[in-house]
């Protein structure tokens, strides 16, 4: 059985794979003062509530935003599961061309995400991320990748606009039922909410009109229901496509 962890700057996200298929998956908060001891016993228990044995793990791969946890996890890895960890970075195989000005800047995230869509959808695609950062990945029909955007997070946006002001509240990330609202709360709602769509599908546009072509546009992230059922130019949510892009460097990776 394959272990696959992604580690976000807000959650750690992890699953299990036999074969091609996901058996389980969870997702925790990333906390970055937790050592390797914690993550064991944590993973320990969900392990043990699903039934599952750390004995049952064969092998595991990590990506990971959050640099200071590499070496923890890494830890708990071989400490409580005996096994050295693939870990997303350089010098791993992709199987695509990465068409950036310094490849080794591209976040792990990024390029796990822009494997796993060619790998299930093929091109040209337009991977979105929608989480503390939203990013935007752009891949050829060849499944090169071309670059992107990188913008700030949705949950970003509304707590700089909590902590930046004296009077406004913090706000429950929801879409409300109108534009014109009639208090502060649904106020913040519509601007944040809606804005943030209206940023997604023109930058989308844009993309497009560079490109020249149809493209898919696939979301992916914590938010990114939530976003497309307001979107007009998102066409597909897949809430597992970076553990999915993780079982596929995986495979392109292990020595059999």
């Amino acid at each position: 059985m394959l272990l696959v962890l992604d580690i976000g700057n807000s959650n750690i996200v992890m699953g299990t794979y036999e074969g091609k298929k996901l058996v389980r998956h969870w997702r925790i908060s990333t906390d970055r003062q937790k050592t390797g001891d914690e993550y064991g016993i944590l993973m320990n228990s969900l392990f043990n509530y699903q039934g599952i044995q750390m004995e049952d793990i064969d092998d595991i791969i990590i990506s990971s935003v959050v640099p200071p946890l590499v070496v923890p996890i890494t830890k708990m890895c071989e400490r409580y599961f005996h096994i050295h960890p693939i870990v997303v970075g350089p010098g791993i195989r992709t199987g695509i061309r990465l068409n950036y000005e310094n490849p080794r800047a591209i976040g792990a995230d990024r390029i796990v995400n822009v494997v796993g869509a060619y790998e299930q959808y093929g091109g040209p695609l337009i991977v979105i991320d929608i989480g503390t950062a939203t990013t935007f990945d752009v891949v050829a029909e060849n499944g090169d990748f071309l670059g992107g955007v990188i913008a700030p997070g949705l949950g970003t946006s509304a707590d700089a606009l909590f902590q930046s002001t004296a009077q406004l509240p913090r706000i429950e990330l929801v879409p409300p039922k109108n534009i014109i609202c009639r208090n502060t709360i649904q106020g913040m709602q519509a601007g944040v909410v809606f804005g943030f769509v209206g940023q997604i599908d023109e930058i989308v546009r844009r993309i497009k009109a560079e490109m020249g072509c149809p493209m898919q546009v696939i979301a992916t992230g914590g938010f990114g229901r939530m976003i497309a059922k307001e979107s007009a130019t998102i066409d597909r949510v897949d809430h597992f496509l970076t553990l999915t892009g993780l079982q596929v460097l995986y495979e392109r990776n292990h020595k059999k």
